[in-house]
């Protein structure tokens, strides 16, 4: 347990320049006067510095950015209210635009013209926020689909465009970091186009060098705000590793129990306590395990108690999101079990607590789902509830991890030339590319038109560079990295749609037979149409869970970088990965029993992306006595746990990459181990893997040389995403390997 002490704010005076109607409106929301960071942030901007406000979840950075934004709208208003400025606001998702425009619309501005601009706004809606709108709240996706593209429709509102505010900004990380940068640089060229040069102010939690990923996001150069003045009520973080159970796993491994177990059973006690709670789960259907353990735990407690706790996920149809968000808001719901989605979602007054199903992926992350809880200054708990993995069982057993070193910085590239193409082809349609815009999108921009051209997507003309497709050019660049259009769920009794699925995960979650789990109902996949992106579901109480099993191959395309560590080698560069759902496995619930494995016919998936690699030639290993049948599972799980250990040296999620090891690759004729970006043209991870190289390989050999475990298990080499099913694995010969590879 660490407990971080209450903290107390400095205050200070209002901003001179600050109309007299918004000190009063302020103050009738109880704040009588400003943190010290929302000031400084707001006279930063006012004075036309790009700015990002790096503060402490709940530090009320939104303050900061609406000084300067409504002093603004007010002050150019012309006659009759006319709208004179605007302002976008961009947000990661939905929920948290919604919620700051109830926080908009609760303040009460004279006249404020506020609306979302989303895909769940009917037409009307959009029409007015181009039309007459001073405050636009939106999202990447519709300025990169809906206002870039038709923004002759726009031009107004683009012409009087005085700040955009980046909301949320250290989510932009990895390939979608990188293709929102190249959104902010088409904005700004747009923006130009109709005689304006907004302001930016960024909101981020702690992050470090916020200035820099702000300049790399923005293209610009930003003063960062990182000086704290808030108030914090004391903060009390626990970590809880989960009991073994009597069940063995595979190939015996000791198997402990779930963190989403151990969650519900956690969540269930607090709401019994009437502890206001929100559990964050890695997983949709994690989210929706938990909340339906809960409902059933509550069920045997007392009668209503049960229909205080709810799932919240992405997926779900708009008008369920709303009503949830409503009944978080009003205290209706006691407990709610959310994915990823409410870690930057609505803004809950009153939470007391916040229970985490393992590490979220990065240290920002973690503090950011903590902040959650004890907002208004009042003290907080948070419990993270360790997984079975490599390093969730390295961090209980390492805190000073978690509380001493500083959060990490973003990691992503806009000139990722899959990101990079799409862009400049959506420039282009958008208002012919001149080779003045060219230092805009970057150092690849110049090769990057050439190749274009040279592809027939672009046509050089004496003003510019055109797009020449019939496509919508914006359609080009799928800038979440979901692969494509998301799979909808079709329930075939009713044929009503349920939700969606993102298109790569589709194969491994939505294939035929597989079992699904959706606001707390189970259902049968009876069909997977790939060309109509649709699955078939039914209802079904199966007493057994599915789990795809994938093959995948690696080829080296060409290796950018390496060092040389004695007889190994470890590299960077480009590589081309082939996978493949050959199959699923029918697993009893609860033990795990294997019931059997069904084939699949589907599709590969080719990925050309980035990795860091490292090898061992022969004579190294058999002069360590390693014998050659042990070096396939000797690789394998040092590869497993060299994935799992990866996020504490870069900004990533073990599901942002992956992996392949051999005892013999073809390219290399060595043991070779990849670990690779799971998005095209890579995301930054691997190179970051590659230059913190010698830590994040000691510190994968010290877990695994540490875990308790006799043979290997989910805590040290066991993977819950390996296409072959954690075979083989050979634990203690993998620790020799890496001290071979790290010259002890």
């Amino acid at each position: 347990m660490e407990v971080l002490p209450a903290r107390p704010g400095r205050r200070t005076d209002w901003p001179q320049w600050l109309p007299p109607e918004l000190v009063t409106a302020w103050q009738a929301r109880g704040i009588e006067l400003p943190w010290s960071h929302q000031v400084q942030a707001a006279e930063l901007a006012r004075a036309g510095r790009h700015v990002v406000q790096a503060t402490g979840t709940a530090s009320g950075k939104s303050l900061g950015y609406l000084m300067p934004a409504l002093t603004e709208v007010l002050e150019a208003r012309g006659p009759g209210g006319r709208r004179g400025a605007t302002v976008l606001y961009l947000s990661p998702t939905k929920a948290l635009a919604q919620d700051q425009l109830s926080s908009l619309h609760s303040l009460g501005v004279p006249g404020l013209a506020a609306t979302t601009h989303d895909g769940d706004s009917p037409r009307e809606q959009r029409e007015f926020a181009r039309d007459h709108a001073e405050y636009v709240l939106t999202n990447p996706d519709m300025l990169h689909r809906s206002l870039l593209p038709g923004h002759a429709r726009w031009a107004r509102f683009f012409g009087s465009l005085r700040y955009v505010v980046v909301d949320e900004c250290h989510h932009y990380r990895g390939v979608f970091g990188a293709h929102v940068a190249q959104i902010l640089r088409r904005l700004r060229r747009v923006c130009a186009a109709y005689g304006a040069s907004p302001t930016f102010l960024l909101a981020s939690a702690t992050v470090a060098e916020p200035e820099v990923s702000g300049a790399r996001l923005t293209g610009l150069e930003v003063s960062a705000v990182t000086d704290d003045g808030s108030a914090r009520g004391q903060v009390a973080l626990a970590l809880w590793e989960p009991p073994f159970t009597a069940y063995a796993g595979e190939n015996g491994a000791p198997v402990r129990r779930s963190a989403t177990a151990e969650v519900a059973d956690l969540l269930t006690d607090l709401v019994v306590e009437q502890v206001r709670t929100l559990a964050f789960v890695r997983s949709r259907r994690g989210a929706e395990s938990v909340a339906m353990t809960t409902r059933r735990l509550l069920d045997e407690v007392g009668p209503g108690l049960a229909d205080r706790v709810a799932a919240y996920r992405g997926g779900y149809l708009p008008e369920d999101r709303r009503e949830l968000e409503r009944s978080l808001r009003d205290g209706t719901l006691l407990g709610v079990a959310a994915t990823n989605a409410l870690e930057l979602g609505i803004d809950v007054a009153g939470l007391d607590a916040v229970l985490m199903a393992g590490f979220p992926g990065t240290r920002a992350a973690l503090w950011q789902q903590v902040g959650r809880a004890g907002r208004g200054g009042q003290d907080a708990l948070g419990v993270l509830v360790a997984r079975d993995d490599p390093l969730d069982t390295y961090l209980v057993t390492h805190p000073e991890m978690l509380i001493g070193p500083p959060v990490e910085a973003n990691v992503f590239d806009p000139d990722n030339p899959y990101v990079l193409g799409p862009h400049l082809c959506a420039a282009a349609e958008e208002i012919p590319l001149t080779t003045a815009d060219l230092e805009l999108f970057g150092p690849g921009a110049q090769a990057g038109v050439e190749a274009l051209t040279a592809a027939g997507l672009l046509r050089r003309r004496p003003r510019g560079w055109f797009w020449t497709d019939r496509r919508r050019a914006s359609d080009l660049a799928d800038i979440r990295s979901s692969g494509g259009s998301p799979v909808r769920l079709v329930e075939e009794a009713t044929g009503r749609m349920l939700g969606t699925v993102d298109q790569s995960s589709a194969h491994g979650t939505v294939h035929a037979g597989a079992v699904y789990l959706h606001q707390g109902e189970t259902y049968l996949v009876g069909t997977l149409d790939l060309d109509e992106n649709v699955a078939v579901v039914a209802r079904s109480d199966p007493d057994y869970s599915t789990s795809a099993r994938e093959i995948t191959d690696i080829e080296i395309s060409a290796e950018e970088l390496h060092v040389g560590w004695g007889p190994a080698r470890v590299s960077y560069g480009s590589v081309r990965v082939t996978h493949q759902v050959v199959s699923f496995l029918r697993r009893r619930l609860p033990s795990g029993e294997v019931l059997g494995e069904e084939p699949l016919d589907l599709p590969e998936r080719v990925l050309d992306t980035r990795a860091v690699w490292w090898t061992l030639p022969a004579a190294a290993l058999e002069a360590a006595g390693l014998a050659t049948r042990d070096l396939p599972g000797a690789a394998h799980a040092a590869e497993h746990a060299a994935i799992g250990l990866l996020p504490l040296f870069a900004t990533c999620d073990r599901w942002d990459i992956g992996g392949v090891s051999t005892a013999l690759h073809a390219d290399t004729g060595q043991l070779t181990v990849f670990v690779y970006d799971g998005h095209p043209g890579g995301a930054g991870f691997a190179e970051r893997g590659f230059h913190a190289a010698r830590p994040w390989l000691t510190a994968t050999r010290d877990a695994i040389a540490s875990c308790r475990c006799d043979a290997g298990c989910p805590s040290c080499v066991q993977s819950p995403k390996c296409g072959n099913q954690n075979n083989p694995l050979d634990k203690h010969v993998a620790v020799a390997l890496l001290d071979v590879l790290l010259c002890r």
